[in-house]
Parts: structure tokens; C-alpha cells; sequence
């Protein structure tokens, strides 16, 4: 037994100097991989700055920027709710003329075609006779009176198309109104 012991002995010596050894060399591999970590730590540190501020002064500035700030944003409300409304209005305009136009076309096209075998009558007597027939009871007209019957008839068919226009107008803006009372 004696003989064995320190056989035994010198087999754990062995073992715990190859575990020395092993943990040597992490001891200096580790050291190796953190040698840096100092100037590294420094490097990526980051600093955060907390300031406190108390609930009264925070309170009192944002009033402060309220105050300041909403007169201008209501302004800036303001106009553009003006702004709407004035395009509603050119939109109701527009509509109105449209609707106007429309019924002219009609009215014209309408009476275009009622007219047509006796505007083409009219056309061809008015070439082949100086005068033409502009009393519309068929009596030859000289060239004189043919041109101011001319100018009578469109004089007489603009003042129709400005009373149309006008009294559109007048529409238009009695709708204005009624829209103004009903939102005051």
C-alpha cells in the first residue's frame, strides 16, 4: 500500500499541474481579449442627462406657449374656413352659369332647328337679292336697311343673353344671402 500512495500521489501532482497550466493559458487568453475593455469602456460610454423639471413650470410654459401660439393658429383657421366658403360660392356660381349655358344651348339648338328650312330660306334670298328679308314680312329690304336690320337683331339678341346673365346674377346672389342668414 505504501507503494501505491504515492504513485497515486504523483498522478494528482500531474493532474493539477496540466489544470495549472490549462488555466494559465485562459488566464491569458482572457487577459489578452480584455486588455482593451478599459479605453473601450471610456470610449463607448454614454452620459445622460436627466434634468427635473417641476409640474408648475411645466404647466406654466405650456400655457405660455398655448397663449402664444393660438391666437395665430385660429387666424390661420379662420382663413381657411373663408377660403372654403368662397370657393363653395365660385362653385355655386359655376354650377349656376353651367346650368344657364345649358339651357341657352338647348333653347338655341332648339330653336336652331325650328328655325333651320327658314334661316336657310333667308340666306339664300339675302344672296340672291341685295337686300335680303330682314322685316319678316318678305318685303325686299335695300342694303342699308338689311345691314341695320342686322345690327337691330343682334343688338336685340345680346340685350336678351345681359338680361339672362343679370338675372342670374341676381339669383346667384340671393342665394348668397340666404346661405349668409342661415349660418348667422
Amino acid at each position: 500500500m505504501s507503494t501505491s500512495a504515492p504513485a497515486s500521489y504523483a498522478d494528482c501532482v500531474t493532474s493539477l499541474r496540466i489544470s495549472l497550466s490549462f488555466l494559465e493559458s485562459s488566464v491569458a487568453t482572457l487577459g489578452a481579449g480584455v486588455q482593451d475593455f478599459p479605453r473601450l469602456s471610456s470610449v463607448l460610454k454614454t452620459v445622460r442627462h436627466y434634468e427635473l423639471i417641476p409640474q408648475p413650470t411645466l404647466a406654466a410654459a405650456e400655457s405660455s406657449l398655448r397663449d402664444e401660439i393660438g391666437p395665430f393658429v385660429a387666424l390661420l383657421l379662420d382663413r381657411a374656413d373663408k377660403h372654403l366658403e368662397r370657393q363653395a360660392r365660385r362653385i355655386e356660381t359655376l354650377k349656376a352659369r353651367a346650368e344657364l349655358n345649358a339651357g341657352r344651348l338647348s333653347h338655341y339648338s332648339g330653336a336652331d332647328s325650328d328655325r333651320a328650312p327658314h334661316g336657310a330660306a333667308k340666306m339664300k334670298g339675302s344672296r340672291n337679292n341685295a337686300g335680303g328679308s330682314g322685316s319678316g314680312k318678305g318685303k325686299p329690304l335695300g342694303g342699308g336697311a338689311a345691314l341695320r336690320a342686322n345690327m337691330v337683331r343682334q343688338r336685340k339678341e345680346a340685350l336678351k343673353y345681359s338680361v339672362e346673365r343679370l338675372e342670374l346674377e341676381v339669383l346667384q346672389k340671393e342665394r348668397e344671402l340666404r346661405m349668409r342668414l342661415e349660418q348667422a
